[in-house]
Order: structure tokens, then sequence, then C-alpha cells
């Protein structure tokens, strides 16, 4: 494989930030955010983190797995591999406070 260009590099992580903000506002009108925490440009490999209401939704895997890495991976062929999760600092009060959308409570045995 042909070693990349500083200009290589750059439109990279200028696409990748394209495409994060392109999915952002979907996850920030259920209460959450999407944010790129680190890009690897020359292996291909992407960390992202949920986090706001995404930290209390039962589904936020879903979104990681289904929706951000499908979507990265589908329109960025330099992508292989991404990994993340949520942002377990939250409060989970208050990241349940933040919720709109799809949002489906976890329930604590008592």
């Amino acid at each position: 494989m042909p070693e990349l260009t500083d200009q290589d590099r750059e439109g990279r992580l200028r696409a990748l930030r394209g495409l994060i903000d392109l999915m952002r506002p979907a996850v920030q009108a259920d209460g959450g955010d999407l944010v790129l925490v680190r890009a690897d440009v020359e292996t291909g490999v992407v960390e992202v983190e949920l986090q706001g209401a995404c930290s209390s939704c039962a589904i936020s895997s879903d979104t990681l797995q289904g929706g951000v890495t499908r979507i990265l991976k589908d329109r960025l062929d330099w992508v292989t591999d991404v990994v993340g999760g949520v942002d377990e600092s939250a409060d989970l009060v208050a990241s349940m406070a933040l919720g709109t959308g799809g949002y489906v409570p976890r329930y604590r045995a008592r």
C-alpha cells in the first residue's frame, strides 16, 4: 500500500469530519451527540463517542453499530474499523432528562 501524503491525510480527515457533522443533527435531535475522538487515517480505525441522552438510551449500541459504523464504512472506503461507545461519566438521571425521541428507559432492580 502506498504511503499517504499530507494532502491525502488532510482530505481523509476533512471527509470524516464532514460525515460526522452530517450525522450529528440526527443524534442531537434525541438529546445526544456524536463526537469524533480519534482517527488513524493510515490504518482506517476511527474512534467515536455517543454523549448526552445516549448514555441512558437502550439502543445506543445499535446507533453506533447499525448507524454510525455502517455509514462511515459505506461512504469512506478507507475506514476499516469503528470503535467507541457511550460516555459513561454522564449522570443517568440527567441523561434521561435529555432524551426526546426514541428513548427507552432502563429500569434498575430494587
